[in-house]
């Protein structure tokens, strides 16, 4: 095996069902399912990210539960839809048809969010405004915008500004997948990934051209966008109007090198008391560098909620 092969366990398998939804702006979604337990989870992922990227991760979980796994609007399996409609708002609205349709295609189950990153914050723009009767969520290290009163306001800023500029800068093509993986393996910000999530990435979030080179399949201008709107400051003051049960699972805030979220999710549990846990030694890419303990978190919450075995 090469170091850049990916092992079997890591190829994402067909679903037991798929079913291809569209938003009330014509956006397209496919919403693939995986296991029958009694409980559903959805999943989805982080921005320019893709939820088969997840897999060490998720994979697993279908063994207990009825995994229901999308992608947001213009990423991973979704087609290409209108980027002047790729914005926060829109895809906070995204995540609540998302639920109801799910509920249509698969049946009426109770319904847990495990979400990360982007779609961690635009559930739970949508939950405080009320949203979907979620029985729980999960949400691994979610950019919660600090308002200014918050010491990490100004760590997030500065990431934010980091993070646009880099996903702007981004090349637009690459030879090949496995040439994206090896480019990966080089950079210290995905030294922590399991073997053989390098190409797993990379197959995930890239998509092939007429040109034989393979594109992004979240343009860079989007990935772009996103991190340069994340910046609701009221979302953090509404946290304590949540109903149902929700943890944050955190990357690390005590690395040298914790990103913004890290700290923003212990800084959000300092100030509201919302129930949080942390994963040591890993980043922002938590469930890819630590997936069992990930899972083990997960579960220990829906243990104590009465939605697991």
């Amino acid at each position: 095996m090469t170091a850049l092969e990916v092992p079997a366990r890591f190829v994402v398998p067909p679903p037991a069902a798929s079913a291809d939804i569209l938003m009330s702006d014509g956006a397209p979604i496919r919403l693939r399912r995986y296991g029958a337990g009694p409980v559903r989870l959805m999943l989805s992922h982080g921005n320019g990210l893709a939820i088969n990227a997840y897999l060490p991760f998720w994979e697993p979980l279908a063994e207990s539960f009825e995994l229901v796994a999308f992608d947001i609007r213009n990423h991973g399996e979704n087609p290409p839809h209108d980027p002047h409609r790729h914005t926060w708002p829109r895809i906070t609205r995204d995540i609540e048809e998302i639920f109801h349709a799910t509920q249509t295609a698969f049946g009426e189950k109770p319904t847990v969010g495990v979400f990360h990153s982007l779609s961690a914050v635009a559930t739970l723009l949508n939950a405080v405004e009320g949203g979907p009767p979620w029985s729980a969520l999960a949400l691994f290290d979610p950019p919660i915008f600090p308002p200014p009163n918050q010491a990490v306001h100004a760590v997030q800023m500065a990431e934010k500004e980091q993070l646009t500029l880099r996903a702007s800068a981004r090349p637009v093509a690459y030879r090949t997948p496995e040439a994206f993986a090896a480019q990966l393996k080089q950079r210290r910000a995905f030294a922590r990934f399991v073997d053989g999530e390098h190409l797993l990435f990379a197959q995930s979030t890239l998509r092939p051209l007429p040109t034989g080179e393979w594109g992004l399949r979240c343009p860079r201008d989007l990935e772009a966008f996103i991190f340069d709107t994340n910046d609701d400051p009221t979302l953090w003051g509404e946290l304590k109007r949540l109903k149902m049960p929700v943890i944050l699972i955190g990357a690390d805030p005590d690395l040298p090198d914790a990103g913004a979220p890290a700290r923003i999710c212990h800084a959000v549990h300092e100030d509201t008391g919302i129930n949080y846990t942390i994963i040591r030694d890993t980043t922002h890419f938590l469930q890819v560098e630590q997936p069992r303990a990930c899972r083990e978190a997960l579960t220990a919450f829906l243990q104590g909620c009465n939605l697991a075995p």
